[in-house]
């Protein structure tokens, strides 16, 4: 079965914790005090969010990636705190493999650790798995950066191995890319649950 994937849609997923709707031009101004005050967020990543004009390419280079169907960002807001809290998105987005990559995840300091990010992926594969039809999703991350990996593992995602030299570090230089996965049918046999008893 394809997936019904349409990067048109105005996909919004919420729960009594967290809301996700797409990313816009106009979030800057929900997430420029991060870029401006917390610089170290993209330590890890091959595309950093730091500074004003970092933000601003960050989001330009989102939307044109979703408008070429590829990725679909999202904004996420913390409904505890009535805040923003950072963003996330789904990549390589490929529906004739029914397949597709979550990640470039990343919050404020304030609203990690307090169980933010459990709720946004267990919508974001619910959606996944079940609105989009995927059969696989995968994530990946620097091989180094411990924390992220952990925060995967104790989703249910299972690791696959490492991608040697793959990609470029914004401070030069390149990464190990660890590969982790869920499958649908480890989502449907006990993944949903026990992500769901956690949150």
């Amino acid at each position: 079965m394809t997936s019904p994937y349409d990067r048109n849609q105005e996909y919004i997923l919420e729960d009594d914790r967290v809301l996700l709707r797409p990313l816009k031009e106009s979030d800057i101004d929900h997430l420029l005090t991060f870029a401006i005050n917390e610089p170290d967020t993209w330590f890890y990543s091959h595309l950093s969010a730091a500074g004003e004009d970092g933000m601003r390419k960050y989001i330009a280079e989102a939307l044109e990636a979703r408008a070429m169907g590829k990725e679909y960002a999202f904004i996420v807001l913390d409904k505890q705190t009535g805040q923003y809290a950072g963003s996330t998105r789904f990549y390589d987005i490929n529906p004739a493999y029914d397949a597709l990559q979550l990640g470039y995840t990343w919050y404020g300091k304030d609203f990690r650790g307090t169980g933010l990010n459990k709720h946004c992926k267990f919508l974001l594969l619910q959606f996944a798995f079940e609105t989009l039809n995927m059969l696989r999703v995968e994530f990946r991350a620097d091989a180094r950066n411990e924390r992220s990996i952990a925060a995967m593992k104790s989703i249910g995602c299972v690791p696959e191995g490492i991608l040697r030299s793959n990609m470029p570090l914004q401070s030069g230089g390149r990464r190990d890319s660890i590969i982790l996965s869920i499958l649908k049918d480890e989502w449907e046999a006990s993944v949903k649950d026990s992500l769901k008893s956690k949150l």
